[in-house]
Parts: structure tokens; sequence; C-alpha cells
């Protein structure tokens, strides 16, 4: 994030220190807070910082790469939509349960919803005219306005990605003959609640037809639903930021 601030905003001496300062005591204070915590040792702190180090190095090389093909490349939705769906599936499973596979998957839809909204608007909101915060072409008043108007039309569209994937994704599973559970967005779906009569397995079968057999070529029994539902509320979440409400804020001259 400091890279971005100092290389597409104005900035002096002072704003680099400042900056540097923050990020310094960011990363410190996150790295004690894991060791004091017990979530993590020293080890894995300093190969953490290792690795983000490492990452950003690589992601400097490739960026400019990656926003071109964004921008102006063909077929971006589909292969991004690809690229999450095989990034879902490979995720390690860990030897104990943990929340980060809900924050990957959290941070795909929010890729994936990004990349998609740019790609379909980026001439009309998100090029280098772009205004400013807080610059001549966007006071302070129309910015207050921006954030009254978009935080709440940001959350009512993740309320209702949310609504709506819950109610469909069962049924279109169901309708494929795909098998699912749901570990806690949808109760009718939680493992003790399956299982059911043999006749319902027969009727699933029946239904699933081709995509049935293949995925019982897969080890894994049933797919939990939930990574789905989280996967469509935080895409439509980011794709509301970048589509959705600049086009509110053009209709209110925002």
């Amino acid at each position: 994030m400091l890279h971005y601030v100092l290389t597409y905003g104005p900035c002096d001496g002072f704003m680099i220190a400042t900056g540097l300062s923050l990020a310094f005591m960011l990363v410190t204070l996150i790295g004690i807070a894991r060791v004091y915590l017990g979530m993590h040792s020293l080890t894995d702190v300093i190969a953490g910082i290792s690795f983000g180090i490492v990452i950003l190095a690589f992601w400097l090389v490739v960026h400019d790469h990656v926003d071109a093909f964004v921008v102006s490349g063909q077929n971006v939705t589909f292969f991004w939509a690809s690229l999450s769906l095989v990034m879902c599936f490979a995720y390690p499973r860990p030897e104990f349960p943990t929340p980060s596979f809900e924050f990957h998957t959290a941070f795909n839809g929010v890729a994936f919803g990004i990349v998609y909204g740019v790609q379909q608007t980026y001439t009309r909101f998100h090029g280098p005219e772009a205004p400013l915060i807080l610059s001549h072409q966007l006071p302070l008043l129309a910015y207050a306005g921006r954030v009254l108007v978009g935080i709440p039309t940001i959350l009512a569209v993740k309320s209702c990605s949310k609504a709506l994937s819950k109610w469909l994704l069962p049924v279109m599973c169901s309708t494929l003959g795909i098998p699912t559970v749901s570990s806690c967005y949808v109760p009718a779906l939680k493992p003790s609640d399956i299982g059911g009569g043999s006749g319902n397995k027969d009727e699933a079968k029946q239904a699933g037809g081709y995509l049935q057999r293949v995925f019982s070529l897969f080890p894994q029994k049933a797919y939990d639903v939930d990574t789905g539902i989280r996967f469509v509320q935080y895409a439509g979440l980011a794709w509301s930021v970048v589509d959705l409400v600049p086009v509110i804020f053009t209709h209110l001259n925002l």
C-alpha cells in the first residue's frame, strides 16, 4: 500500500519518512502480537516477513503486465473465474481447523469482483484521469457524500449477494447432483442433517447424471457450499465498489 501511495500520489521527504515509519511500526506490532498471543513463533514471524518481501519484489516486476491484461486483455473474466476455482480447490488442507481458508475464499472473491468490474468500467471510472481524494476535483464535501452513499450501497450488495447465493447455490448443486454440506450458512445442509434414506440418494444420482459420476471420482465426498456462498458475497461486494457505486456517483453528480 505504501508503495502505491508514494508512487502514484504527490509526496515529499516528510511524507516518505512518515509512511515508512508507520509501515515499520505496523509490521513490528503485528509480529510482536503474534508471538505474544502464542499464535506464531519468532521464526514464523521472520519467515513471514521474508516471504512478504519476496512477494512484494515479485509483484513490482509483474504488476504492470497484470494491470495491462486486466484492463485490455481477452477473456479476462473467464480466465480469472477459472483461476479462482483452481485456487479454491488447490488450497492445502490444514492439520487442525483454522479460519484461514475462509479468508482465502473471501480474498479470492474480492479479487475476482475487482477484476470483473475494472475490466468492464476502466475507461469510465478508473483511468489516470480519475479524481484523487481531497483534490480540487473531489473536495471534502463531495468525498463525504460518496462515503455516505457508497458504504451503505456496498453493504447492501454484500447482503443481497449472500442471501441470493444461499438460496441459489444449494438448488443448483442439488439439481446437478453435486454432493454438498454447509458448516454454518445453510442449516438444512449441516452434516448431521444429511443422510436421509436410500431413496433420496437414488434420486440424487438419477438427477445428477454425468456430473454425479464425475464428482464421485474425487476423494472428497461432499463439498462445503459455504465456500461458494462466501466467494459470491465478497465478489459482489468488490464488484459494487468498482462498478455499481461509481455509476451511482455519476447519476448523483458526486
